[in-house]
C-alpha cells in the first residue's frame, strides 16, 4: 500500500514510529506536511498537490493534525475523502473532537460519564456557574487550550471568580468543571483503535501539579483498566466518530469520567509506558480497513 502520514514534522516520535511501522510491514510510506499541500477542487478529478506534484495512487492517509492547524489540516483530509482515499480518522470527526464544548455536549447526549461542567457567556452569571459545579475548588479551562495550557485550578471561590472574570474580560470562552479531588492528580490515557482499547497508561502529575500531562512533567505507568473504563473509552471514541483516539479518563467516586477525546494522540508516552507496538497496531488497522465499505461519518451533531 501507499500510505501518507500528514504531519508538520517528520522528526516527531509519533510520525517516525508510524513511518517505521508501515515500512516494516512492506508499505510505501510518505510523510507530507499538510500545510504545504494545496488542492484542486473539481468534480471529476479532485487532487491534492504537494510541491507541484499531485499525490496519486494513495491507499490510505493517517492524519496527525495539530490543534493550531485544524481548519486547514482537516480541509486536506476532507479532500482525500473526496478522492475516496481511506483516512484513519475522518475530517469531520477530527473537527468535532477539537471543539471541547461540542465534544462534551455529544458525550452527555450519549450518557457517557463526565465531570459536572458549566458554560456561560455573561460575567453576571459567575455565581450561578460556580454553584453549578459544586463550588471551589474547581477547574477552569480555555476552550482553545491544549496539553494542559489554559487550565487553572481555582482553590477558593474568590480565586475562581477572579480567573473567570479575567478570561471573560479577554473575551475568551471557558468551561468550568468540578474538581475530581479523589483522582489525586492522575488520569488514564486509553488508546482506542477501532472499537477496542489496545493500550492504557496512568499519568501522574508532577509534585504540586494537578495537571497530569507528560508535557508538563508528569510521569506514566502501565495500568489495568476496569471493564467499565474500557467501555467508557470505546463509547467516547465512537461518539466522536474517531477510529483512532486517545481518551482521557479520571477515576471519580461516581465511576470513570471523560476529560477529553484526542484525535491525534501521541505515541511516545503510551509505547514507553506499556512496551506495546501501538504504531504497528494503527498500521494493522489501516491494512484491514482499506478498500472496505466503512460507512462515512453519520453523526448528526
Amino acid at each position: 500500500m501507499k500510505i501518507i502520514i500528514l504531519s508538520r514534522d517528520s522528526n516527531l516520535y509519533s510520525t517516525q514510529r508510524l513511518q517505521q511501522a508501515g515500512e516494516a510491514r512492506g508499505h510505501e510510506v510518505h510523510v507530507i506536511d499538510h500545510m504545504r499541500c494545496y488542492m484542486d477542487i473539481t468534480s471529476h478529478r479532485p487532487k491534492v498537490l504537494f510541491q507541484g506534484k499531485p499525490l496519486e495512487a494513495v491507499d490510505a492517509v493517517i492524519p496527525r493534525i495539530g490543534a493550531s492547524n485544524t481548519f486547514y489540516g482537516t480541509a486536506v483530509v476532507r479532500q482525500f475523502e473526496v478522492m475516496n482515499v481511506f483516512t484513519a480518522n475522518e475530517s469531520q470527526a477530527i473537527s468535532r473532537s477539537r471543539d471541547k464544548l461540542r465534544s462534551l455536549q455529544i458525550l452527555a447526549r450519549r450518557g457517557i460519564g463526565l465531570p459536572v461542567t458549566g458554560f456561560a457567556h455573561s460575567t453576571q452569571d459567575i455565581d450561578g456557574l460556580i454553584e453549578l459545579v459544586g463550588g471551589a475548588p474547581l477547574v477552569i479551562k480555555l476552550l482553545e487550550g491544549t496539553q494542559g495550557i489554559g487550565v487553572v485550578l481555582a482553590e477558593t471561590y474568590q480565586a475562581a471568580k477572579s480567573v473567570i472574570e479575567a478570561f471573560r474580560g479577554l473575551d475568551a470562552n471557558i468551561l468550568v468543571q468540578e474538581y475530581i479531588k479523589e483522582a489525586g492528580g492522575a488520569d488514564l490515557r486509553c488508546f482506542v483503535i477501532g472499537e477496542k482499547v489496545i493500550a492504557a497508561m496512568q499519568r501522574q502529575g508532577a509534585p504540586g501539579e494537578f495537571r497530569s500531562n507528560l508535557h508538563r512533567g508528569g510521569s506514566a505507568t502501565k495500568v489495568r483498566l476496569t471493564p467499565e473504563e474500557r467501555s467508557t473509552a470505546v463509547r467516547a471514541a465512537k461518539a466522536m466518530g474517531l477510529r483512532v483516539a486517545g481518551v482521557d479518563l479520571l477515576r471519580s467516586n461516581h465511576g470513570p469520567v471523560v476529560m477529553e477525546v484526542n484525535s491525534s494522540p501521541g505515541l511516545e508516552g503510551i509505547e514507553k509506558a506499556t512496551s506495546l507496538d501501538v504504531a504497528g497496531k494503527i498500521i494493522e488497522y489501516v491494512e484491514k480497513n482499506v478498500g472496505t465499505e466503512m460507512g462515512r461519518d453519520r453523526i448528526k451533531y
